[in-house]
């Protein structure tokens, strides 16, 4: 190799063309060096020219950035946190590059892509039926994250996860519905799930992403079903309701009656006490009778109480302002001795008016 301290130009001495004899004009190198614009001259074994390694500033010479075994540059990428972006050299995978400050060597180095690395989630919604042929609309919440040690697959080998992930979810939930009827498919809403999340498990760890939780948040069924659930719902809450409300009526009225039965006993257990008592009384008085009046039997002592207790009782219903009740001798001959008395009260009382003016005749 040729060290001598004579400059070469860039073009080759038969190039007729102007610009490039400008431009060779302006910019001579050392044979063997490089011809990168912008960046710095990167090999230190070779012998650079002693005018051009002189024109360099001293920070140049020494950065501490600069790839002295190759004659390419660098080129610095930052990489957000949570993310991981992909290198790819000449069109092939080179490896990654993590959150923070990155070089790479451009232009054969570039990064193609940044994988997110947070949690995310897919609500996937779809229509299917049930064992009684009722439609329901269910939504299934997925999340999922990249596998860090398998961003490669992550990247390389699926084009669109959630289109996979939508798709096995589709067919879990169409392939379990379908053998549940709508009351167990509501109760059985974990099981769907966890099935899906195995599934999905099982499928997703081979693309290098990795499944978090699986949830079915909602499972809304046909709003004509609805109604009728509900239907259903209030009819059976309003025959619990009436149910109940017969038996505290039955309650009430047994022990009603058993109140009224015991208040009857004690009314007559009150009731023969009270004649117990009204009885012994009536003794004593006859038997006192009896002895202070000579010539009196027990029956005339009993007629004039009786006939006492009579006077007694009319008192009583003629004081009362509300007394609206005759009170009649109830024999079936009572009418006949009623009119029987009041035409023997009439004719008495003519005859005695009769008489009453032949005495005062004869008086004159």
């Amino acid at each position: 190799m040729n060290t001598s301290s004579e400059s070469t130009p860039l073009l080759s001495a038969s190039s007729n063309s102007r610009p490039r004899q400008r431009f060779n004009a302006h910019i001579a190198r050392p044979r063997g060096t490089s011809a990168s614009l912008g960046f710095l001259p990167s090999s230190t074994s070779q012998t650079l020219h002693q005018g051009t390694a002189s024109s360099l500033p001293a920070s140049e010479k020494k950065h501490p950035l600069i790839n002295r075994r190759s004659n390419m540059a660098c080129c610095f990428q930052c990489i957000p946190n949570a993310e991981i972006g992909v290198i790819e050299r000449l069109g092939k995978y080179q490896g990654l590059a993590q959150p923070g400050f990155t070089c790479i060597m451009w232009p054969l180095d570039s990064i193609v892509a940044k994988l997110s690395t947070r949690v995310q989630q897919l609500d996937v919604r779809m229509e299917t039926k049930t064992k009684d042929n009722v439609f329901v609309t269910a939504v299934v919440s997925v999340q999922y994250q990249p596998i860090k040690s398998k961003i490669y697959d992550a990247f390389y080998r699926l084009t669109d996860p959630k289109a996979q992930i939508r798709s096995y979810v589709y067919d879990v939930v169409r392939s379990t519905l379908p053998k549940l009827d709508l009351d167990q498919a509501f109760d059985s809403k974990e099981d769907i799930a966890i099935a899906v999340k195995n599934q999905l498990e099982e499928v997703m760890q081979e693309y290098g992403y990795q499944i978090l939780q699986a949830l079915v948040t909602d499972m809304d069924p046909d709003a004509r079903v609805k109604g009728a659930m509900n239907e259903i719902n209030a009819s059976k809450r309003l025959r619990e309701a009436a149910t109940n409300k017969a038996e505290a009526d039955k309650i009430m009225q047994v022990k009603a009656a058993e109140a009224e039965a015991e208040s009857k006993y004690l009314s007559g257990v009150g009731v023969s006490r009270q004649r117990k008592a009204i009885v012994d009384g009536l003794r004593d008085s006859v038997q006192t009778f009896s002895e202070t009046i000579d010539g009196t039997s027990p029956k005339d002592v009993m007629d004039l109480l009786l006939l006492t207790q009579y006077f007694d009782m009319l008192r009583d219903v003629g004081q009362s302002s509300r007394a609206a009740t005759v009170f009649l001798p109830h024999a079936p001959q009572s009418v006949a001795s009623l009119q029987s008395a009041m035409r023997d009260g009439f004719m008495q009382g003519h005859a005695g008016s009769e008489g009453l003016a032949s005495a005062q005749m004869m008086n004159r």
